[in-house]
């Protein structure tokens, strides 16, 4: 059983299985990030659990990391939050989603609340870093968590490849910066890094098998 004070970090891949989606929870405490798939199934999670959501965040608008969120947000009454620069992308992948079966993003949706870097505490004692990472979109984040050193990197770097950067508002001048800054924070080795998709992986994992992590 899960105590109180402890916190969770849990990789989920709601169907179809596309995206890493992470969720953190502290006692009966939720944080959602980059909830791909159908509400529905993020509210069977969450009410299987008796957990209680306190917030969504995302690391890019593209629909695969975001397709839950507004009507999550609406359905728990919680803010969610994107990079703003991100913004004009949430009605663009309506038609990525029909290829997966999972329902529109309406017009009227609850809107996304503008975040970029800083520090901030996402639940009672738990601080995330928020770094701008531009390249695979324009507005595009990691969160990295320091007292657990996990970072969640989204869809900027891959275990042996990086994002693409051929959709709207993609840039490879500036995802080749955002992995460079990256690289130059020189995070421990043993960093545990969450890609947006495929396996797992660690800062010293990446600097000996990502060519482009350098």
């Amino acid at each position: 059983m899960q105590k109180n004070n402890e916190v969770k970090f849990e990789v989920l891949h709601l169907p179809p299985t596309n995206t890493n989606s992470l969720l953190v929870t502290k006692g009966t405490d939720a944080v959602i990030f980059d909830p791909w798939g159908r509400a529905s199934d993020w509210e069977k999670v969450l009410l299987e659990r008796g957990l209680k959501l306190r917030a969504i965040y995302a690391t890019h608008g593209h629909p695969d990391h975001i397709s839950a969120a507004p009507a999550l947000a609406k359905a728990f009454n919680v803010d969610w939050f994107l990079n703003e620069k991100d913004n004009y992308l949430i009605g663009w992948g309506n038609e990525i989603l029909d290829m997966f079966g999972i329902p529109h993003i309406h017009a009227g949706f609850k809107k996304p609340i503008n975040i970029s870097n800083g520090l901030i505490e996402i639940l009672p004692d738990l601080d995330m870093e928020i770094l701008e990472s531009p390249g695979h979109t324009p507005g595009g984040l990691m969160f990295y968590f320091p007292e657990y050193n996990i970072l969640l990197i989204g869809d900027t770097l891959f275990q042996e490849s990086i994002g693409r950067c051929d959709f709207p508002g993609g840039s490879e001048q500036q995802i080749f910066d955002s992995i460079h800054k990256l690289y130059e924070m020189k995070l421990d080795n043993e960093t545990y890094v969450v890609h947006g998709h495929g396996m797992d992986t660690t800062i010293g994992w990446l600097k000996k098998n990502n060519p482009f992590f350098k």
